[in-house]
């Protein structure tokens, strides 16, 4: 004898998106897939494994619905983890070592010192900056994408009131 098993994710449902953690999951009309009305993502969807994942995106996302909440479904390859995390140490801090090493080596004298570590400060917060964008790209991090979304719905905002 089978017992049907409930699915436990139902294409009528609405859930929270587990992206942007704002908006919420709907399915798409005539469709098998979800969409996100606030971050825009798209989805797929194993109803009777409860996994939704991301398929607009490079980063290989997925997500299983508990009833209440999404818990990731981790695919991490360590490897690749600990390689890009050295890259980005390397390109935050190589830099400005360099940087601070041609300033003082040109330069070694004491009123020039302020200009030095301001150039390494300057060229430190650049790297890091642009180092931290690229990883929340790519992870697709919450607070990020919640920003991106209303930074771009405030410019439309702003260009329909210009028009």
């Amino acid at each position: 004898m089978y017992i049907l098993q409930k699915p436990l994710l139902e294409y009528h449902d609405v859930y929270p998106c587990p992206v942007c953690r704002h908006g919420e999951v709907s399915v798409l009309m005539l469709t098998d897939a979800f969409a996100c009305n606030f971050c825009r993502h798209i989805f797929t969807c194993a109803p009777e494994e409860g996994i939704l994942r991301v398929e607009d995106s490079a980063q290989p996302l997925a997500w299983r619905w508990s009833g209440q909440t999404w818990q990731s479904v981790h695919h991490e390859d360590l490897d690749l983890t600990l390689v890009i995390a050295a890259m980005g140490a390397a390109l935050i801090l190589l830099p400005p070592t360099l940087v601070f090493l041609s300033c003082w080596s040109l330069w070694a004298q004491p009123s020039t010192s302020v200009i030095t570590m301001l150039w390494t400060l300057v060229t430190f917060l650049t790297h890091f900056v642009l180092i931290g964008w690229m990883l929340a790209e790519h992870y697709q991090l919450s607070p990020y994408i919640s920003a991106k979304v209303r930074i771009r719905t405030w410019l439309e905002q702003r260009r329909e009131f210009m028009n």
